[in-house]
């Protein structure tokens, strides 16, 4: 269990709050590229640690992240026309470059000098393989941009999709760090999808459900080892890396691309899920690429013309109780991403932690509620800087592994946790 205090403290990441200070310490998804394709492309609404504010991209192809709203008399921006190089307020004409200063206010004398006083909120958005990356934070302390591998290799080798999840940020990344949960409510998905289906080590997760935990601290946060029973006197382990504050790499089966998450804070109650693919050495397939636009793997489908997922709380997710009886699905629900946030939605958009009984295959959440805690604390009462800031600390791999019983995963396979360029993902 989780005391209250230590709950709210990690669960709230508006402007002002220890955790929301936190998160503004990363260059963090903002979006996804694809939402703004083109120069003077339509402005785009995104909230973010519970700010709203709306993305552009400007007749010179330069990104901004922006106040929403007008500084003359509230106006969403939202309705204004992306033209000539700045957003222009449809209600009075006052136009915004595109890090939110003020351009021009038609009532007024230019020789006033009155633009030059007006300024909103700006973040910077910069383009890194499918997405677009934002700072919230000091521009003075700005780190140096990420460097993710999923995000670095080139365009054929790598996708990257968006959820809407309607739970708070916290118990969706505890989900992406919990192996145990993989043989009971995926166990459709290792035999069926074609993301994850006849990999060599799915025989280990179907047939050892209690599986060890052993976790090791990071640079970047921890390393999460789930150790299951395999023959010839060995262990089958997976080792998921968390990188602070909120990214987690699923360990890989067989050759299919290897997949993780991003878990951003839209607000208190939601959260942004954003999920990659990408292989290290060679281009997807067609069918890979197709399999992942169709919602399979950690990937989802869509209401159309939106990013909510077409398997919702508002439809119960489709559940079908047939399938789930036959044993087609396990839960009833299709598809890794949703059976996932389903459950995770279940708990209410804040799970109260106070009422949980914790058992040792929870030892990798609670070592990163700790850790978590840890470094949410010395930012607020030191100013120390987080894990995970360093670029030096993107630079992980997930690994799945046959070791000898004797062996320690972390002496074993440091090469195989870190990314290496043109080396392949270590992989049953």
């Amino acid at each position: 269990m989780l005391r209250k205090e230590v709950n709210e403290l990690l669960t709230q990441t508006g402007p002002g709050t220890p955790t929301g200070d936190l998160f503004r310490q990363y260059w963090i998804p903002a979006m996804l590229a694809e939402e703004l394709p083109e120069n003077d492309a339509p402005p785009v609404r995104v909230k973010l640690l519970s700010e709203r504010l709306v993305a552009i991209r400007d007749s010179e192809g330069r990104y901004g992240l922006i106040d929403e709203f007008c500084a003359h008399r509230g106006v969403s921006l939202w309705f204004g026309r992306n033209e000539e190089s700045g957003l222009r307020c449809p209600y009075h004409g006052w136009k915004y470059d595109y890090t939110g200063q003020c351009i021009e206010v038609p009532s007024e004398p230019e020789e006033s000098g009155f633009c030059a006083k007006i300024k909103l909120t700006g973040y910077p958005l910069v383009k890194i393989g499918d997405v677009l990356w934002t700072h919230m934070g000091d521009p003075d302390d700005r780190p140096p941009l990420p460097e993710w591998e999923f995000a670095l290799v080139p365009p054929e080798q790598t996708f990257t999709s968006k959820r809407w999840q309607e739970s708070n940020w916290l118990q969706a990344f505890e989900g992406g760090i919990d192996s145990s949960h993989v043989s009971w409510l995926h166990s459709d998905g290792l035999k069926n999808d074609p993301l994850f289906k006849g990999a060599a080590g799915n025989k280990y997760n179907q047939a050892d459900k209690k599986p060890f935990f052993e976790v090791v601290q990071a640079e970047g946060g921890l390393f999460i080892g789930a150790r299951r029973d395999a023959e010839d006197d060995q262990y089958y382990w997976r080792i998921t890396p968390w990188v602070m504050p909120s990214f987690t790499m699923v360990p890989p089966r067989g050759d299919h691309p290897v997949h993780g998450h991003f878990w951003i804070p839209i607000d208190d109650e939601n959260c942004w899920a954003y999920s990659y693919d990408y292989h290290p050495v060679r281009a997807l397939t067609a069918d890979e690429r197709q399999a992942m636009k169709d919602g399979h793997g950690v990937h989802c489908e869509y209401v159309p013309g939106t990013y909510r997922p077409l398997r919702n709380k508002d439809n119960d997710y489709m559940m079908d109780r047939a399938a789930q009886k036959r044993g087609d699905t396990y839960s009833g629900v299709k598809g890794i991403a949703m059976q996932d946030a389903s459950l995770q939605e279940s708990m209410g958009p804040i799970v109260d932690r106070t009422k949980e009984n914790l058992v040792s295959t929870d030892n990798g959440i609670i070592m990163a509620r700790q850790r978590l805690r840890k470094a949410v604390t010395a930012l607020r009462d030191d100013g120390v800087t987080p894990p995970g800031v360093d670029p030096a600390h993107h630079r992980v791999r997930s690994a799945s592994i046959l070791l000898p019983r004797e062996d320690a995963f972390i002496d074993t396979c440091r090469d195989a946790l870190a990314a290496t360029p043109g080396v392949k993902q270590t992989s049953v």
